[in-house]
This record gives structure tokens, C-alpha cells and sequence, in this order.
């Protein structure tokens, strides 16, 4: 109406009509003038999130047809204006339609009562008081409603036809959705990981831990004392890097943890201490340049390992050491090479494969290989995993040989990809 009503304006002194809604040519010619004014008014970017909004509760059209938020391209401001003008002109039709034939279908359905009760008031003409007009009129009246029905009904069944094809997604929006659909995974997906090895890895040490000094609780009451300090820095420490972890889901990012991640060159030494508190017996050779030492012959590598790979491969060197724990058992012992040359960061972790299978399985594991790949990968670096025979550099058991060790090599370049 608003659009019409400033139609009308504009045609009545065309057509020498002082009346807003003079004849039937003046409406039309206001209607005409509106159309391209809702037409202009569409360009505006909430045109299109108040147009899917109408569809969906007016039309019935299904959300995920339809696009969310203003338009991104030309060619999409093109299809809301195309809409908006459609819906507009359809309700313009259909207001008029409505305004004229509701009242005068009615008088024509009741024009037999008023007759019947006099009708003189009402100054009705005499050809409307013939017998066939009266038994006509209420028919009449009768098909103009169930007309106005019908074009009611088609204009709708036509607009929710047209809706998903003028307001669905373009590639534009299709491409932004499915970016934001790999933001949020990727940050779910990095929480697992980081949950799985920090978290799981204390979890795994600290059951280890507990059962040794239950076994041993009347015999070694030394161990005993020293299993239960152990539990409390493991907790204690987990609850830093938990927090940590958290930080990501708060407001802010990583900016709202009030604990740094754990790295290769500051938390390294702590790790193999507490996991071999744990039981598990660890033989590592870490490469002086890995701790930041002095004397080891590569000068400025320790300052050059970016922080993103030192975190990585703590967290890569954690979950081998908890895969160990977890599948080979406390009185396993795990030989460690953690070293940095020109090319990248070296991981190598191998345990000998248990006679009688995994020490310890739990229900809905086995993500740990998984997460160690997905950081690799990500970084731009390789990881293997599987048992094998032989010397440390082979890479697969020879044909009809039993595998003896399970080893994991891991490389991370010192810069990743871009």
C-alpha cells in the first residue's frame, strides 16, 4: 500500500484526477508506478533476510532451500529484486482483488434476503428485483469467492515455486557456508585432539600409577608415596593444559587460557619424569637442540623451531608414549629419538608389540593415530605407524616374518605449508 499510495500520487495529476483513487486507469497507473519503486527499495541489503523470513512462514518453503543473510553478489541482488517485486505485485493484485470482490460477492449472495425483507431502503434498481437475477446472484457471488480462492492459492503455490529459485543459496553463499562449516570443525576437531592427549594421556598414567601402588601398597611403601606424588603433579599439570584447551571455547580464543600449551623444549624433560614414574621405562635420546641446550652443534635451531611445531611435537611425543602405556603395558620399555636437523623435526617411538595383544583396550579408542597424522599433515610433515622387524630403519616386516616392535616416525618440516 505504501508503494501504491506514492503510485497515486504520481498518477493522478497525469490523468487530471484530484482523487487519490480516482478510475480504474488511475489505479493501474499507480500500480504501475510502484512496481519499480519496490523494485529500487530491494537493493537494500535486509531486503532479502525479511524476504525468507516471509517465505518461510507465508509459503511453507523449507529453510534449507533458502539463503541466510543479505545478498553477496550482483547476481543475487538481481534475484531479491526480482522476488520482491513478484511478492509486492502478487499482494497488490490480490489486496485489490480482495477489497473489491469480497464485498461485492456478498451483496451478491444476500441479494435475495434483501429483496425478501423489503430492499426499498437500500434503492436497489428493478432489474436486480427480476426473478432469474435473483436466483443467479447468490451463485455468482458464490464463484467470484471460490475464484478469489483459486487466485490466492495459485499466487502462493507460484511464489513457494519461485522462493528456493530467486532466494536460494548462489555459490557465493554455498561456498561462505561451507567455509564456515570447516572453521567450526577444524576447531572441533583441534579440541579433540588436544583433549585426547593431554587429557587422555594423564588419565592412562595416573590408572597405571594407581594400580602399581595398590599392588604395592603393603610391601614398597617408598613406591607407594612416590606413585601418589606423581598422580598429584600429573593431575595438577592436566588441569593447567586443560584449562588451556578450554581456553579455545571461551570468548577470545586462546587469548582467555591462563596457561601457555606445553612445548618440546620446556615440558619435554617433565613428561619423560612422569611418565616414567609411571612404570613405563623410556629410553630417550633427545637431541640437545630440541631442549635449547648449549654445545649441541646446531646453532640458532633451537631458536628457530617455530612454536606451532615445538607444541605439535609434544603433543605427538605425549600421545606415543600414552599409546605405549595404554597397548603395551607399565613394565614396557619405549625407546624415544627426538632430534632437529636442517630439513625438519624427527619423532621415532618404538615398544616391542606384546605376546598375548594389547595390555589395556578401552571402548571407543583408537583416535590416537589418527590425531598424530591429522597434526603432521597440517603441518606439512609425514607420519607412519605400524609394526615391524628388523633393525630401526626398516619399514615394514619382511614377507612371512612376526613382527616384533611397533614403531611411529614422524617428521615435521620447520616451516609448514602456507
Amino acid at each position: 500500500m505504501p508503494y501504491v499510495f506514492v503510485g497515486s500520487m504520481m498518477s493522478g495529476p497525469l490523468l487530471g484526477e484530484n482523487m487519490m483513487f480516482g478510475s480504474f486507469s488511475s489505479q493501474l497507473l499507480a500500480f504501475a508506478f510502484g512496481l519499480p519503486l519496490a523494485a529500487i527499495t530491494a537493493l537494500f541489503p535486509l531486503t532479502r533476510p525479511m524476504s525468507v523470513a516471509a517465505a518461510r512462514a507465508l509459503c511453507g518453503v523449507p529453510e534449507a532451500s533458502l539463503a541466510e543473510g543479505p545478498p553477496r553478489s550482483r547476481a543475487a541482488r538481481g534475484r531479491t529484486v526480482a522476488w520482491f517485486t513478484l511478492h509486492l505485485g502478487f499482494g497488490g493484485v490480490i489486496s485489490g482483488m480482495t477489497l473489491g470482490l469480497v464485498p461485492f460477492a456478498t451483496f451478491q449472495i444476500l441479494l435475495p434476503v434483501f429483496v425478501a425483507l423489503g430492499g426499498s431502503w437500500l434503492g436497489l434498481p428493478e432489474h436486480l428485483r427480476e426473478p432469474w437475477v435473483l436466483a443467479l446472484a447468490p451463485v455468482t457471488g458464490t464463484l467470484f469467492l471460490v475464484a478469489l480462492a483459486g487466485c490466492v492459492a495459485g499466487a502462493g503455490a507460484l511464489l513457494a515455486r519461485w522462493a528456493p529459485l530467486l532466494l536460494g543459496p548462489t555459490p557465493a553463499d554455498r561456498l561462505a557456508d561451507a567455509e564456515r562449516r570447516a572453521a567450526d570443525l577444524a576447531v572441533r576437531n583441534r579440541l579433540a585432539r588436544e583433549l585426547h592427549d593431554s587429557v587422555g594421556h594423564a588419565l592412562s598414567a595416573v590408572t597405571l600409577q594407581a594400580s602399581a601402588a595398590r599392588k604395592l601398597l603393603d610391601r614398597d611403601p617408598e613406591f607407594v608415596r612416590e606413585a601418589l606424588a606423581a598422580i598429584e603433579e600429573t593431575t595438577r599439570r592436566t588441569v593447567g593444559e586443560l584449562d588451556t584447551v578450554l581456553g579455545v571455547l571461551r570468548e577470545g580464543g586462546e587469548r582467555g587460557s591462563t596457561a601457555p600449551a606445553p612445548t618440546l623444549g620446556g615440558d619435554l624433560a617433565g613428561l619423560l619424569d612422569r611418565t616414567r614414574a609411571g612404570g613405563l621405562r623410556v629410553d630417550a635420546d633427545i637431541g640437545p637442540e630440541v631442549l635449547g641446550t648449549s654445545g649441541s652443534g646446531y646453532s640458532g635451531y633451537a631458536e628457530a623451531l617455530p612454536p606451532m611445531v615445538s607444541r605439535e611435537g609434544y603433543r605427538i611425543v605425549q600421545e606415543a608414549l600414552s599409546n605405549a602405556l595404554k597397548h603395551a603395558g607399565a613394565d614396557t620399555v619405549v625407546t624415544l629419538r627426538v632430534a632437529l636437523d636442517g630439513s625438519g623435526l624427527e619423532i621415532v617411538a618404538e615398544n616391542p608389540l606384546p605376546a598375548a595383544g594389547p595390555a589395556s583396550t578401552r571402548p571407543g579408542g583408537g583416535h590416537g593415530l589418527s590425531g598424530i597424522a591429522d597434526r603432521a599433515r597440517l603441518l606439512g610433515g609425514t607420519a607412519q605407524a605400524g609394526p615391524v622387524t628388523g633393525p630401526p630403519d626398516t619399514a615394514a616386516p619382511a614377507d612371512g616374518a612376526a613382527a616384533t616392535t611397533w614403531r611411529l616416525h614422524v617428521r615435521l618440516p620447520l616451516q609448514g605449508p602456507a
